[in-house]
C-alpha cells in the first residue's frame, strides 16, 4: 500500500513559482475578473498541498493543476451569478506576448467548454487524447469542440468584430 504524501514546503514552492501565471492566464479567461482568476488559483493551490496522491512526472502535476483549476473555475460560475465584465488591460497585463493577447482576447467569447480546449491544444500544447482524459470526455468531443471553436472564431473575424478599449462585451456588429 502507498503511503500518503503531501508536498513539502519546498516543493509548494517550486510549484507555485512555476505554475502560478499558467493557472492565472487559465483562470483569468474562463472567469474574466481578476478577484476570481485569484481566487480560483488560491483555491487550485490549497487544492494541491491537501493532495496526498503522487505524480510521476512534472508533465502529470501540469496536467493535474490545470485539470484542477478548471473545475475550480466551474465551481465558481456555477455559485456566482453575475454578469461578467472583462477588462482586457487586464487580461493583456498576464499574456506572454502580444500574439497571445490577442488570442486570449478572442477566446473570451466563446463559451467555457470551448475556451478550456482551445487553451489547452494551442496555449500549453495537449494532445486531443490527453484533454480527453484531463476534461474527463471522449477525445471525439475534444475534437469537435476544438472544430466549433475555431468554426466561432473565424466567423467572428471575418465579421469583422471590434473590440471597445479596455472592454469586451462577446458582440460585435456587422459591418
Amino acid at each position: 500500500m502507498k503511503r500518503s504524501v503531501r508536498p513539502t514546503e519546498q516543493e509548494t514552492e517550486e510549484t507555485v513559482e512555476n505554475y502560478s501565471d499558467m493557472l492565472f492566464r487559465l483562470c483569468m479567461v474562463l472567469l474574466g475578473n481578476r478577484a476570481d482568476a485569484e481566487d480560483a488559483v488560491s483555491e487550485t493551490f490549497l487544492k494541491y498541498i491537501q493532495y496526498t496522491g503522487e505524480f510521476h512526472e512534472e508533465e502529470h502535476k501540469k496536467a493535474w493543476l490545470l485539470r484542477v483549476a478548471t473545475n475550480v473555475c466551474k465551481d465558481i460560475q456555477r455559485f456566482r451569478i453575475r454578469h461578467t465584465h472583462i477588462n482586457l488591460d487586464d487580461l493583456r497585463d498576464y499574456c506572454a506576448d502580444e500574439t497571445e493577447s490577442g488570442i486570449l482576447a478572442d477566446l473570451v467569447s466563446l463559451r467555457q467548454k470551448y475556451k478550456e480546449v482551445l487553451m489547452l491544444y494551442y496555449l500549453y500544447g495537449y494532445k486531443t487524447e490527453e484533454i480527453a482524459e484531463m476534461l474527463r470526455v471522449s477525445p471525439a468531443c475534444v475534437r469537435k469542440r476544438l472544430q466549433y471553436a475555431r468554426d466561432q472564431l473565424k466567423l467572428e473575424y471575418e465579421r469583422g468584430c471590434e473590440y471597445e478599449p479596455g472592454q469586451f462585451t462577446g458582440h460585435c456588429e456587422s459591418n
